[in-house]
């Protein structure tokens, strides 16, 4: 990634670099259906989203946000620059006029936190003689060894709390059966005291092969669930790896995670395939 002080890459630079605020103000610009200029859906189009995608955002609250993340979900070509080539494409060169500040301070930020990570931690020198090793990357987990191998599993379960009799079941069938796999629940697998979010990172993309996320209107207002799908996502634009997979389990009130509508689901809801269910999550875990 072409990050550095006096050059940056903006082809390189993923649509995560750009917060929230910066989103909003773009919904502004694009959101409002305009006879006269271009708008969200010209925008889609050009994204490569076809006539029925395009009209299944049309429902959304914004749009413009909506395509947005599906478009970062689903295509490695999702980048800052790959936005801007876009936007001038459908004749909006006005919004990359008025927002080119906003985003190259977006941008920034962003490499300023990837120079920042990828610093080493600072250490007395009687730790430097020592053998390397993170705090947060040693005895995570109840089986880890801090002198050997950490401990890995086949999947990170995603979750919130009201759904937790479901992974209890969960644990039963995949687990407890002749699928043998091993998951990582976090509430029964990590160990307490260390930062929660370092561990959930290094859990999903280090440890574990793939993640399944339980679906259901709770998980929709958990921000632990919404940060580990996002980060699952980041590390498999379009899920070419098949990482994540989305289960849902019971009937739901609020509409399905926009984010996830594009990965096939495991759906325990309805009745017809129940007796499927269990066979084709095992299989999809156990894969390569």
């Amino acid at each position: 990634m072409a990050c550095v002080d006096s050059e940056v890459d903006l082809m390189t630079i993923p649509l995560i670099a750009l917060n929230v605020t910066l989103r909003k103000k773009l919904a502004l610009y694009l959101n409002p259906r305009n006879a006269v200029a271009a708008d969200w859906m010209a925008v889609a189009e050009a994204m490569g989203f076809n006539y029925l995608e395009i009209k299944n955002h049309e429902t959304s609250q914004s749009p413009t946000k909506t395509v947005l993340e599906n478009w970062h979900a689903r295509d490695s070509d999702a980048t800052v620059g790959k936005l801007l080539s876009i936007l001038s494409e459908v004749d909006r060169s006005d919004i990359v006029k008025d927002l080119r500040p906003f985003i190259d301070e977006d941008v920034r930020k962003y490499c300023e936190n990837l120079r920042k990570k990828a610093e080493p931690p600072l250490q007395v020198p009687e730790v430097d003689s020592c053998f390397p090793r993170t705090p947060e990357r040693v005895g995570i987990t109840l089986e880890d060894d801090p002198d050997g191998a950490p401990e890995l599993f086949d999947a990170f379960i995603c979750y919130c709390q009201s759904d937790f009799e479901f992974v209890h079941e969960m644990i039963r069938e995949l687990e407890q059966t002749e699928y043998k796999l091993k998951l990582c629940v976090f509430d029964r697998d990590v160990l307490p005291g260390s930062c929660v979010w370092t561990i959930t990172s290094e859990l999903i993309e280090k440890r574990c092969k793939r993640m399944v996320v339980v679906i259901s209107d709770e998980y929709l207002e958990s921000d632990a669930c919404d940060f580990q799908t996002k980060f699952a996502l980041s590390l498999c634009p379009g899920a070419r790896n098949k990482r994540l997979i989305p289960v849902k389990y019971k009937s739901m009130a609020k509409p399905f995670p926009s984010i996830l509508r594009f990965l096939t689901i495991c759906d325990y809801t309805r009745p017809p395939t129940q007796a499927w269910f269990w066979v084709r999550l095992a299989k999809a875990l156990s894969l390569p």
